[in-house]
């Protein structure tokens, strides 16, 4: 599945200008999320990186893509 925006909403304002590129530890932070494909169905990870050390700072694992 591939999500589209809506092109009626306004796009979400780019914080750091496409720049992926920090200084120090914890300056800047990315985030995204996938779906595995499991024998029971889907499960869901969400990961945080530091962009300095590139390391994982966060992640999540679940059965569903709500927080909580």
């Amino acid at each position: 599945m591939t999500t589209q925006r809506d092109k009626r909403q306004r796009s979400a304002p780019d914080l750091v200008n496409r720049c992926f590129v920090a200084n120090d530890i914890n300056e800047l932070w990315v985030a995204d999320m996938t779906y595995i494909p499991t024998w029971a169905g889907f499960l869901y990870l969400a990961a945080v990186l530091d962009v300095y050390s590139r390391k994982v700072v966060g992640w999540a694992f679940g059965e569903r893509m709500t927080t909580g």
